[in-house]
């Protein structure tokens, strides 16, 4: 079993922040578990060459199972992601900010809250599709994934832009930077640096702004449990814990501990493992 978060080759670095490998057997007869997922600050390549996943959309009561590949937006709302089989694998790649955009070149807008089927957006991934189930090395999965990585970047269809590097900052430090610091940074006018936002993180840069505030403050939490949520919401930002609960409701349609609780219970928690990605 792994869950683990792998760095990419230093030539993918400007790109991708990092692979993640998830890899989960259960017992025929198990009870599958699924991983509360309230929205973060993320836009991914996912890949799935074992088994296939399930996504409740908490808030609509819709599911919807995913193909073998998938290009995820921003997300704006809760999920649960099901384990579709009792041998699971996936195969996360977490872009930098604003790097989706630029491969695509579509808005990000037009992907928020939703996922496409990468092999309609770049037909090649069928054939590394066929290839990650061919093998059962991790290390080699990375590789077939970062080569194909490679090739996609040579034909890139928009330049870097300051606002990336601004967004990166937003996500580190949320408690302490606001949008009209974040617009005179990225060289841009406050109605440019909203349309510019949206069309490459694909939501508005307040909304944005939120949602990382209570990702840090659950990241918090993970890795130091000891620690109440007050101080958390301090450390955040928050003008108390209540400000931090309205979010967390908002968001994960529950109060900060029961999210918490409902998380241990997670697949990798199961085997003893951490969730790499926080």
């Amino acid at each position: 079993m792994i869950c683990k978060a792998f760095l990419p080759t230093p030539a993918l670095r400007e790109y991708v922040e990092c692979f993640q490998i998830r890899h989960f057997q259960f017992a025929d007869n198990t009870q599958l578990p699924y991983k509360p997922y309230a929205p973060r600050p993320e836009q991914t390549l996912a890949f799935y060459p074992r088994g296939h996943e399930i996504v409740e959309y908490v808030q609509g009561g819709s599911f919807l199972a995913r193909s073998r590949s998938q290009l995820i937006g921003q997300a704006v709302e809760r999920t649960n992601r099901h384990l579709g089989s009792s041998d699971f694998m996936i195969i996360l790649v977490n872009f930098l900010p604003g790097v989706l955009y630029r491969i695509t070149g579509i808005p990000c807008y037009e992907l928020t809250n939703t996922s496409t089927d990468a092999e309609s957006i770049f037909p090649e991934i069928n054939y590394v599709n066929d290839r990650l189930n061919s093998t059962n090395d991790y290390r080699e999965m990375i590789d077939i994934v970062e080569k194909f990585l490679l090739e996609l970047v040579k034909s890139i269809k928009r330049d870097a832009h300051p606002l990336d590097t601004v967004t990166m900052g937003l996500i580190a430090h949320p408690e302490n930077t606001s949008v009209i610091q974040l617009a005179q940074s990225s060289f841009l006018g406050q109605r440019q640096f909203d349309r510019k936002f949206k069309e490459r993180m694909g939501i508005s840069p307040k909304f944005f702004t939120r949602i990382a505030r209570v990702t840090k403050a659950f990241r918090i939490k993970y890795h130091h449990p000891e620690m109440d949520w007050l101080t958390i919401a301090m450390w955040c930002g928050y003008e108390d814990y209540q400000h931090l609960a309205k979010d967390f409701q908002y968001f994960s349609g529950v109060n900060p501990t029961t999210y918490f609780f409902e998380d241990d219970k997670a697949p990798e928690k199961l085997f003893g493992l951490k969730d790499s990605s926080l």
